[in-house]
């Protein structure tokens, strides 16, 4: 809990954040996404929070794989409204794995953030391992 304030506190700091960009996805991912994430996005591998750094991408070539980044725990239950998300989405693509999102893919609409959050999502590992492992069979590399 302290790492997590101390994070927040040292982002906001360094952001020089004012009221106005308080909504903003860059504020969103590191108030609702970096005590885990990392603030660079690198994850924590080792303890089962893996990286988006260079792979989340991937995750837009397959149907179930965009909706997966949608219904995972942290974003599906956070308290970010579905505009919020799909706002958050889309700038976590952006700047930690634009070379991997796949050319003419749509980025994240409120529509599709409201659907995807009412259904659960019950094996986050197990889901995102057939998802992983299906990516594999393309041809696209995931930790």
């Amino acid at each position: 809990m302290k790492k997590t304030i101390l994070l927040t506190l040292l982002a906001l700091g360094a952001a020089g954040a004012s009221a106005a960009d308080a909504g903003s996805a860059r504020m969103n991912y590191m108030l609702h996404c970096s005590g885990c994430h990392g603030l660079d996005g690198a994850g924590s591998p080792e303890a089962g929070v893996p990286t988006m750094r260079g792979a989340l991408g991937h995750f837009l070539q397959l149907p179930e794989g965009r909706e997966f980044l949608v219904k995972v725990p942290g974003t599906s239950q956070s308290a970010l409204n579905n505009s919020q998300v799909a706002e958050l989405l889309n700038w976590i693509l952006q700047n930690f794995s634009r070379q991997e999102i796949p050319v003419g893919a749509e980025p994240y609409t409120v529509r599709e953030v409201t659907a995807a959050r009412a259904q659960a999502l019950d094996d986050v590992s197990g889901r995102r391992g057939e998802i992983v492992k299906r990516l594999q069979e393309k041809g696209f590399r995931i930790d």
